[in-house]
């Protein structure tokens, strides 16, 4: 994938664009599928712009970010694992069950749903959340 910056000829303002290749671009500029997001000019044309390199420093940065973010993660799964139920993949089966049933006390859940299951479960009024889990390569 390449991020272009592109500029209408007519209204002079720029926005980004993602192309899987220089060619493609060149390939939807030929046949005038291009067009300015503003005016819906198809007079655009690129737009110099500088590679994105990040320096050492700024690499390891972003790594020490990066693995701060995924320790909270990890600190959180270790949290929800001690205190939740894991359903594994019934978890849309038992978020039903626990929402309907009229006993309230009961240990919270999690597992596995898709999006389709866990927007279906929101529609019914069921309070899900989605986390990101990530494997501890330390254990």
């Amino acid at each position: 994938m390449i991020k272009y910056r592109l500029k209408c000829k007519k209204c002079q303002k720029t926005f980004d664009s993602w192309f899987s290749s220089s060619k493609e671009y060149e390939k939807l500029k030929i046949k005038k599928f291009l067009n300015c997001h503003f005016c819906n000019s198809k007079n655009i044309m690129k737009t110099v712009m500088a590679p994105n390199v990040l320096s050492q420093k700024k690499q390891n940065r972003n790594k020490i970010k990066k693995d701060i973010v995924k320790q909270k993660i990890l600190e959180f799964q270790k949290f929800i694992a001690k205190n939740f139920e894991n359903v594994g993949d019934d978890f849309v089966y038992k978020a039903r069950s626990l929402h309907y049933d009229n006993k309230k006390n009961k240990k919270g859940i999690y597992g596995n749903a898709s999006k389709k299951q866990i927007k279906e479960l929101q529609e019914e009024g069921i309070e899900t959340h989605i986390f990101p889990w990530v494997e501890n390569k330390n254990n």
